[in-house]
């Protein structure tokens, strides 16, 4: 609930009834209340629209000055008289109005002076390559696309339609990026995959070429400083839709599915297959040549070291059901007192030992 402002740059309101009609919502209130823009309930101010989807955040949307919150379909009218829109999804209802209020950034087609662009590379002529950016040869950068100051486009590499590689981000040697992907600084797509084979002659480790390329499909978002390693043969695979966010690595020849989100700090080891629909919680690391099945759940800092089925939710390290290891944790934090209950019994079970041993 901690959302920043988002406002319109040329302060205009538009009618909350407005916005509730793009996402079916039914107003409790005032439909011509204004709303110049959208916000957190806490930062809310008069003027702003914001969202209550969880009971845990009652005080807030109590307290809150908003002059409109998006609500549950079966929340009563506020008792305060502020404008409520009943949805289905208020988080959801909150993204889909919020991108009516985001500033919208206008790039200028072409190739800026100081950008380095090889001969051979195809730019399309509605697309953007600001300066500093270099554009390999053999390169392909689509329609509307646009290629931030900094950027590395490696030889061959193909970077869809409307795709944005916002700063210092390196789609390496014939790495394909999808349509409408968004990959924020510091991204790489397509550094050599961690592949060695011990020599104990030498002793060495002895690199095993990484010859396979890394593909992005389409709609996909990477988050700062993430890693797609390319595969050592074949492809690494980032599935439509999928959302990564900062700071995860994804190793040679893994294979993500269509829409799964991974969280910060997540570490995929080589040829991990991850199913549709996955969610894979904060610094959850898995172990190489395993699949996670479809639309299944892996909770923070879980360790997976084996399959996990089709729509399983995990925890713990190693994984196990999710219910199974909350009542394990709920064990672990009595263990000092089990354990003082045990010697105890031991104590007296000695002492019973003894007594019967008497003549």
């Amino acid at each position: 609930m901690n959302a920043g402002p988002r406002h319109l740059e040329d302060g205009r309101a538009r009618p909350l009834s407005e916005l509730a009609a793009l996402v079916s919502g039914e107003v409790l209130g005032e439909p011509s209340t204004p709303i110049v823009g959208v916000s957190g309930l806490e930062q809310a101010k008069a003027g702003q629209l914001s969202f209550f989807g969880n009971q845990k955040y009652k005080k807030q949307l109590a307290a809150s000055a908003a002059s409109a919150v998006l609500v549950p379909r079966d929340c009563p009218p506020s008792e305060r008289g502020v404008a409520f829109v009943r949805v289905d999804n208020p988080h959801l209802a909150f993204a889909r109005i919020a991108q009516e209020f985001a500033p919208r950034r206008v790039f200028a087609a072409g190739v800026a002076a100081g950008a380095h662009v090889h001969s051979s590379a195809s730019i399309a002529g509605t697309a953007t390559v600001q300066a500093g950016a270099t554009i390999c040869a053999g390169a392909h950068v689509g329609a509307r696309s646009v290629i931030g100051p900094g950027c590395y486009v490696g030889a061959r590499a193909r970077i869809g339609d409307d795709t944005v590689l916002i700063a210092n981000v390196s789609v390496l040697d014939d790495c394909l990026v999808g349509e409408r992907c968004l990959l924020h600084s510091g991204v790489v797509i397509g550094s050599d995959g961690f592949g060695f084979a011990f020599d104990p002659s030498i002793p060495a480790h002895v690199k095993i070429p990484q010859t396979g390329i890394a593909r992005v499909e389409d709609d996909v978002e990477i988050g700062a400083n993430s890693c797609v390693d390319r595969a050592t043969t074949g492809e690494t695979v980032i599935g439509r839709g999928t959302k990564i966010d900062n700071l995860v690595q994804v190793g040679h020849n893994c294979v993500v599915g269509p829409l799964s989100i991974l969280c910060a700090q997540v570490g995929l080891a080589g040829s991990t297959e991850l199913g549709m629909g996955v969610v894979l919680g904060g610094q959850v690391g898995v172990a190489g040549h395993l699949r996670i099945g479809d639309l299944a759940k892996v909770g923070a800092q879980a360790g997976v070291m084996s399959e996990v089925g089709d729509g399983e939710i995990v925890n713990g390290s190693p994984q196990m059901d999710a219910k199974d290891y909350m009542r394990a944790a709920a064990v672990f934090r009595r263990l000092p007192e089990l354990n003082r209950t045990m010697r105890d019994l031991q104590r007296r079970l000695d002492a019973l030992e003894q007594e019967s041993k008497k003549p």
